[in-house]
């Protein structure tokens, strides 16, 4: 499937599949004995979308075989997507630590921390994402009888339209530090609509705003060479549903140097260190979409630009 700068898409197709395949992950890792995360809405969540391959493989009738590689990756898979969300639950965490009451998750797709993380009272959350999955995701969490552990905000809008006016529609409060997070999605969004979601995240944004997202260096291969990787691990695991395609090629700013420019004070970590963090163990593999990795946190200064 061939992206354009105007497609749509539910939890079923295109890149909606890729969030349902994120969530089975997810789905993985929490049932696993020394799980770093814990997300029981998962599986149920897997199950309401209905592909039927993402649903054998939460089921455990997904066993691939050990010797041809295919055990591996989906080790692999799993161990990613749970480090991954761990970063950000820690990061969200963290920043209600430090005081900040409003978050944002962008492109929240299946995403259920709205309902599974401890939000101290007074916390407000914005979920954003497609009408479609919004959708989908509010009523599926419904009829599982799942109620927000905080005030939940869905905003069902396409972050290439107008998504800052429909975050202030819902109640949004620029003059209140926000935690922002956009996971696993940079790759999805044309390299100017990269730059144009910084843009708006730091316009909406008061001091003391925390930002976490994750970003590939300049040195590997191209968005449409890691697609064809991604679609190709899946695929030898009996994913019959093609997800490649889906990644925007083009040269993209440097999201450091971006954000840095623009006022915000950024730390950096590549993602093979949370892997020791969170006891994972990271793969050798030269060729490995997940080297050059690099997990950003920034904070917004007092004054920007």
């Amino acid at each position: 499937m061939t992206r354009t700068d105007q497609d749509t898409w539910d939890l079923a197709s295109s890149v909606g599949a890729t969030a349902t395949m994120v969530a089975a992950a997810r789905a993985l890792a929490s049932a696993e004995s020394n799980a770093i995360i814990n997300d029981p809405f998962a599986a149920p969540l897997v199950r309401a979308v209905g592909l039927d391959f993402f649903i054998r493989l939460v089921d455990g009738d997904v066993v691939p075989e050990a010797d041809d590689g295919a055990e591996r990756d989906l080790q692999l898979e799993t161990d990613s997507i749970a480090v991954r969300t761990r970063f950000f639950d820690d990061f969200f965490l963290n920043a209600a630590r430090d005081g900040v009451r409003q978050s944002v998750i962008l492109a929240a797709g299946l995403d259920a921390r709205a309902y599974r993380l401890a939000w101290p009272t007074g916390s407000v959350v914005y979920e954003v994402d497609q009408p479609k999955v919004v959708e989908f995701k509010s009523a599926a969490m419904a009829n599982l009888g799942a109620t927000p552990a905080t005030d939940r905000r869905a905003v069902a809008i396409d972050l290439r339209e107008d998504w800052p006016d429909a975050l202030r529609g819902n109640g949004f409060d620029v003059t209140q530090p926000t935690s922002w997070s956009a996971e696993g999605l940079l790759m999805y969004l044309p390299p100017d609509a990269q730059d144009r979601l910084f843009d708006n995240i730091t316009e909406l944004s008061a001091p003391g705003s925390k930002l976490a997202t994750e970003y590939h260096g300049d040195s590997g291969p191209t968005m449409t060479e890691r697609a064809e990787q991604f679609n190709r691990r899946w695929a030898g695991l009996g994913c019959d549903i093609d997800l490649s395609g889906l990644f925007f090629d083009g040269e993209r700013s440097n999201v450091v140097d971006y954000l840095a420019e623009r006022g915000w004070q950024v730390t950096t970590r590549p993602r093979r260190e949370f892997f020791a963090d969170y006891g994972r163990v990271f793969p050798d593999d030269e060729t490995s979409q997940l080297r050059n990795i690099i997990a950003v946190t920034a904070t917004l200064g007092s004054a920007h630009s």
